[in-house]
């Protein structure tokens, strides 16, 4: 199986990949198919479509385990939320920068419109380059 597009290292909401999948019979290719699969946490463990259609996640598993080449199609990140992010803002003036917004954009090199729309790992960043700019460690 061959990845080309790897997710995060992020525990992630849902992922969506397609699934490249060769049939074969006596070394002979008899069929292709392209599987759209999405798993997703739930409240209570995991869920599972396969073209978006319900199925066990373990059927979706191994559609999974047995393609030829996934693509990574769509991954849905938790965001840090309204208390984190005011958190992070509260940290940011404590140590002396007035624009969180360009300071974060800065951490990450991406334009940031939203703290509350930051994962928990780009957070991370943001804190760990803000304690950096004061030679602050850990």
């Amino acid at each position: 199986m061959q990845d080309t597009a790897q997710p995060t290292t992020t525990p992630a909401l849902s992922r969506t990949w397609a699934a490249h999948t060769t049939y074969r019979e006596c070394s002979v290719v008899t069929s292709t198919a392209v599987y759209t699969v999405t798993i997703s946490r739930t409240g209570q463990g995991f869920s599972a479509e396969v073209n978006g259609q319900p199925v066990d996640v373990l059927a979706a598993d191994r559609l999974l385990r047995n393609a030829d080449r996934l693509e990574l199609l769509a991954e849905v990140l938790p965001t840090l939320g309204k208390p984190a992010a005011c958190n992070l803002h509260r940290e940011l003036s404590r140590l002396g920068f007035k624009d969180h917004y360009q300071t974060a954009a800065d951490a990450l090199g991406r334009p940031v419109p939203s703290l509350a729309a930051l994962s928990p790992q780009d957070a991370y960043t943001v804190r760990d380059y803000a304690r950096g700019q004061w030679g602050m460690t850990a």
